[in-house]
């Protein structure tokens, strides 16, 4: 490892310190909550990740680089709208920084796609009640099924459709009224120096005073995943990954980045990915994600070099090809091992629960 670049407290695994006994967790922190192990990962990314970018994005934007060069050389260069807008927003070879977009933003994105959503799954229900009350009538059956129709659709159809067309509208066609970053981002997982920070926006009054934002920072491994269970608006159970601090009262609950789901196997593979992301024991994984920051890294860079690595992998890679990646990253997702391997942080902490 080259210890020029990386600081004392970036995370290897061969290197954990010996650590106090964890505090307890009260009986609220254990409900429906199951602590993942750490150690033995498997190369695998939520595909949500794995999709961010695609490789066809990722020629998209090479094109438009391109372009941005050519016309600053010739002095016709024009920003796009939003162009240098920081949106909080980093995963690159050193920091994995996740940002909301502001509460305005999200108004717009819900309108839209509540909408549409919505009103995709309230027509087929109001045209089978429409037919069963045409059916049930007894004049005609046309009559009755418009007429039963005409009153649901001002009553539920119309009032979604609105919503969407407005939604899509303003999305699509007014960004600077929708868009909107948020005051900065919600929490940090750092590779170089083995820090999670997660941003105080209380921070004792001083954000309100002076906009200072506060910082809560500690080693990655003082932290551990657990998967938290909670039903949906159905009453399914929904399972999420959150990193809990065995010492202090920090949690980073990662739901707003991989979406709840129904198995645990999803918020396994992402436990995985961040364990990967931080070990610089080995080098950043094989994902579209990383390739252009693959140099920078010295442990990847070093990887890349021994294995003759394509530096194009995924930026050529075509449709085809990677929806077999897609697949197989699925497939692994699901055989993921995780709830049958021992705990590796357990031979540096007694844990009191």
């Amino acid at each position: 490892m080259d210890n020029t670049y990386y600081a004392n407290t970036a995370y290897n695994p061969a290197r954990i310190p010996q650590q106090p006994t964890s505090a307890e967790r009260s009986w609220l922190g254990k409900f429906a909550k199951m602590r993942l192990p750490w150690g033995r990962t498997q190369e695998v990314a939520p595909e949500s990740i794995l999709q961010d970018p695609t490789p066809k994005s990722l020629r998209f934007w090479e094109e438009f680089d391109k372009k941005k060069a050519e016309e600053k050389a010739l002095g016709t260069y024009k920003p796009r709208p939003f162009e240098g807008v920081d949106t909080h927003g980093v995963l690159d070879h050193e920091r994995f920084r996740h940002a909301l977009l502001s509460k305005r933003s999200h108004f717009w994105m819900l309108l839209c796609g509540g909408g549409r959503w919505l009103s995709m799954l309230m027509t087929p229900l109001v045209l089978l009640v429409s037919i069963i009350a045409g059916a049930k009538s007894h004049g005609a059956f046309v009559d009755e099924f418009f007429t039963s129709f005409r009153g649901m659709f001002y009553l539920f159809l119309l009032p979604l459709l609105l919503a969407w067309g407005l939604g899509s509208l303003v999305i699509n066609k007014f960004p600077r009224l929708w868009f909107k970053p948020s005051r900065g981002p919600i929490w940090e997982i750092n590779r170089r120096t083995g820090l999670v920070t997660v941003f105080d926006y209380d921070n004792n009054g001083e954000y309100k005073k002076n906009g200072s934002i506060g910082e809560i920072t500690a080693p990655f491994y003082e932290f551990d995943a657990y998967i938290s269970t909670s039903p949906d608006r159905q009453g399914l159970p929904m399972n999420f990954l959150y990193l809990a601090h065995r010492y202090r009262d920090i949690t980073i609950n990662f739901s707003s980045l991989v979406a709840p789901d129904r198995t645990p196997e999803l918020p396994c593979a992402l436990w995985d990915f961040l364990q990967n992301y931080m070990d610089t024991s080995r080098p950043l994984q094989e994902l579209p994600c990383f390739e252009k920051y693959r140099q920078l890294d010295p442990v990847t860079a070093a990887h890349d070099q021994q294995t003759g690595r394509n530096p194009r992998y995924w930026i050529d890679m075509d449709d085809a090809a990677f929806a077999a990646q897609l697949d197989d990253m699925s497939r692994r997702i699901n055989a993921i091992d995780t709830l049958s391997r021992r705990n590796l942080m357990a031979k540096h902490v007694a844990y009191a629960d």
